[in-house]
């Protein structure tokens, strides 16, 4: 597949092309569902918590005697069917984290760079070169690429601080270097913005 690539003004400088074979013969949506799910499980954080009715304050005797009151019977006042009472089914701290071989995440990784590529998501800077932090310089070269405003995932070759905090302060634009790639953020985000040196290396990103 040929892909034009651009320089920062939205020009294009030349074409690259990425061999698909390498990201697989198909898109394994049922692995990239398996994936999603993995990637949101491990970020729960498992802290929730409610109380039963031996955790709640009050008293534990009979509010009043069993028969001829004319009221229902009522064995204690945290009873779940009163009011400041425990929780029926009490939710308790738990570890949601999936595991998911090293391979599985890989060949994920692989199908959903695939889809991007045929849906035509997938746009390649020639480089993005910062000597100083500029928010405003990587703005216009989002509005350059007709990218202003979409949710975006940019991926160069090596994390590179200037490059960092340039686009972090930008709504919707997330940065990764290309060894932290994944499904779940590659998916996550409309755009994938690479430079050509990670199109050139792709092979290398997605065996990482």
């Amino acid at each position: 597949m040929e892909l034009p690539v651009y320089d920062e003004q939205g020009k294009e400088v030349g074409k690259i092309s990425v061999d698909e074979k390498i990201l697989g013969e198909k898109v394994r949506k049922k692995l990239l569902h398996q994936a999603v799910v993995n990637y949101e499980a491990n970020r729960r954080q498992g802290t929730h918590k409610t109380k039963s009715k031996a955790e709640r304050h009050g008293s534990g005797t009979k509010p009043w005697r069993q028969k001829h009151t004319g009221r229902a019977r009522a064995g204690m006042k945290r009873s779940p069917l009163w009011r400041g009472g425990g929780n029926v089914f009490w939710v308790r701290p738990r570890e949601y984290r999936q595991y998911m071989p090293v391979q599985m995440r890989r060949e994920a990784l692989k199908s959903a760079l695939l889809s991007k590529l045929l849906d035509k998501q997938v746009t390649i800077v020639d480089k993005l070169d910062y000597k100083e932090p500029k928010t405003k310089r990587f703005a216009t070269t989002l509005k350059a690429l007709k990218l202003e405003g979409s949710s975006c995932l940019v991926a160069p070759m090596k994390s590179e601080p200037n490059l960092l905090k340039s686009v972090r302060n930008i709504d919707r634009v997330r940065i990764l270097p290309s060894s932290d790639l994944n499904a779940y953020e590659v998916l996550k985000h409309k755009n994938l913005i690479l430079t050509k040196e990670t199109a050139e290396r792709l092979a290398e990103v997605v065996h990482a």
